[in-house]
């Protein structure tokens, strides 16, 4: 059988059933029980089952098939739940909480906040754990990472510049307040695009594609709008950035390249008021 994983989802076959759960087959480890709660209806001897593991408060080896939010190795914006003398205990959709010790805390968390943290396996108790000393765990970027790549990133941190950001859970980035055309948060996750990797390793983005591919894009997103305003749109090249954020959430550098798009593939006019489609 493969390695067992722990803090990590695995694929473990069922060797009995008792009243009380079922055990999977753990190799050198020794079975692994399945609490019946956990345990799917119709289950039979022989079944293979994707499980996660951890240790129960008695530090054993259990198996769960509730999924939690992230798991060893991931980065996560997760809520305490409640707190004691020793540190904080976050939400991650287990039954039971994620410790997270006071040294490992940059400040002292607080009960019903939320904070980004990396899930990692204690390596003296090997209990799972998490830290929210972040930066630890993030890599500089490769230099395989391109302008206009697309990525995923979690929201991390304010800054004064925008929110630092973790992408595709390896990478330090940076949102700019100034290319933001939509309300941000920490914890959101969204796709993003590489506006540029810097010499220190970390990565400038953007919400929305690149260059061109960004203007085509919401030149398709114009013309619907055109169509579903009877054929107008009172915005043109003269109008203001501020208004043009505001109804459409793009540059106007983006909207006047599908402007000239939409017109080049004579789909639009262009008047003084406004923009009109050539057929209605």
């Amino acid at each position: 059988m493969a390695q067992l994983k722990l803090g990590k989802r695995n694929l473990l076959k069922v060797l009995r059933i008792k009243e009380h759960g079922v055990y999977l087959e753990g190799g050198d480890i020794g079975d692994i029980l399945l609490p019946k709660r956990y345990v799917p209806e119709g289950t039979k001897v022989g079944d293979t089952l994707d499980v996660f593991l951890y240790l129960d408060q008695e530090e054993r080896l259990v198996a769960t098939t509730e999924r939690p939010v992230a798991t060893v190795g991931q980065f996560a914006w997760l809520p305490v739940a409640w707190t004691n003398r020793y540190g904080a205990f976050l939400g991650w959709g287990l039954m039971k909480d994620l410790f997270c010790p006071f040294r490992e805390q940059k400040q002292t968390m607080q009960r019903d906040r939320s904070y980004i943290v990396y899930i990692k396996e204690d390596e003296e108790s090997h209990r799972l754990m998490a830290t929210a000393k972040v930066e630890r765990y993030l890599q500089p970027a490769p230099h395989t990472l391109h302008h206009g790549d697309e990525v995923q990133i979690l929201v991390w941190q304010k800054t004064d510049l925008g929110f630092k950001v973790i992408v595709d859970n390896r990478y330090q980035g940076q949102l700019y307040d100034d290319q933001l055309f939509q309300p941000v948060t920490s914890g959101q996750r969204f796709t993003a695009y590489i506006d540029h990797v810097r010499q220190d390793g970390k990565i400038d983005l953007t919400l929305q594609p690149t260059g061109q591919r960004h203007a085509l894009d919401f030149a398709e997103q114009l013309l619907r709008y055109i169509y579903e305003h009877d054929g107008y749109c009172p915005f043109t090249d003269s109008s203001s950035a501020d208004d043009i954020v505001a109804e459409f959430q793009v540059s106007k550098k983006v909207f006047k390249r599908a402007v000239g798009d939409l017109y080049r593939r004579h789909l639009i006019v262009i008047d003084a008021d406004g923009l009109r489609l050539t057929h209605m």
